[in-house]
C-alpha cells in the first residue's frame, strides 16, 4: 500500500518526472471530463446523469467528483472552458484570414458556442450563487477580443467604424437558435447577413 501511494504522488523519488507525471494524467482527466460534460449538456441538459458524463470521459465517478465535488463546479467550469477556446479561436483566425473575413470567421465561431450553450441557461439564471461570477468572465473574455476584431477590420476600410462589440455579442446571440432546432442552417445565414451589414459605410482609415 504504501509503495502504490509513494507510486501515486511522487513520493520517494530524487526528481520531479513523477509529479510532473501525476499532474499531467490529472490535467488529461480534467480535460477529459470537460469535453464530455460539453457534449453531454448540450444534447441532453445539464441535469444529465454522471454515468453519462463518466462514461463518455472513460474515466470513473471518483475522479468526477475528485476535481468537481458539486454539479454546479462541473458546470461553472464547463462554460468557462468554452468560453476560452472561444475566446482563444480569435488570435488564429486574425492571423489566417483578412480582417472582415477573420471577424465574420469568429462571430459565426461565437454562434456555434451560443448555440451548444442553450443548454446551460437554465443553470445559469438559476440564482446559484456558483455562477455569480461567469457573466462578467463572458464579457471580460469575450469583449476585448471581438473589439480588437473589429478595430482592425475598421482601420482596414472592411466594415464601419462606429460598432460597439457588447452590441454585436448581444446581437448575434439573438439571432442564434439552438443547435437541435437549426437543422437548415438559419443561424449561419443570420450572422452572415448580420456581417453583411457591417460593412455598409466602411472608411479607410484616414478618409471622411
Amino acid at each position: 500500500m504504501h509503495e502504490d501511494a509513494d507510486r501515486e504522488t511522487g513520493a520517494g523519488t530524487t526528481g520531479a518526472q513523477p509529479r510532473k507525471r501525476v499532474r499531467a494524467d490529472a490535467q488529461r482527466s480534467t480535460d477529459a471530463l470537460l469535453a464530455a460534460a460539453a457534449e453531454v449538456f448540450a444534447t441532453s441538459g445539464v441535469d444529465a446523469p454522471v454515468r453519462q458524463i463518466t462514461a463518455r470521459a472513460g474515466v470513473g465517478a471518483g475522479t468526477l467528483y475528485r476535481h468537481f465535488p458539486q454539479r454546479s463546479d462541473l458546470i461553472a467550469a464547463v462554460f468557462r472552458h468554452e468560453v476560452d477556446a472561444c475566446a482563444d479561436a480569435a488570435a488564429p483566425l486574425a492571423a489566417q484570414h483578412e480582417p472582415a473575413e477573420a471577424l465574420a470567421r469568429w462571430l459565426q465561431r461565437f454562434a456555434v458556442f451560443i448555440a451548444t450553450k442553450r443548454g446551460l441557461s437554465a443553470a445559469l439564471h438559476s440564482g446559484d450563487r456558483a455562477y455569480d461570477t461567469l457573466p462578467a468572465y463572458f464579457q471580460q473574455r469575450f469583449v476585448p477580443v471581438l473589439a480588437l476584431l473589429l478595430d482592425t477590420a475598421a482601420k482596414a476600410g472592411e466594415i464601419r467604424s462606429d460598432v460597439d462589440p457588447d452590441d454585436l455579442l448581444r446581437a448575434t446571440g439573438n439571432l442564434t437558435m439552438p443547435a437541435q432546432d437549426d437543422e437548415n442552417g438559419h443561424t449561419r445565414r443570420m450572422v452572415a447577413l448580420l456581417v453583411d451589414g457591417l460593412r455598409y459605410g466602411a472608411r479607410p482609415q484616414g478618409t471622411h
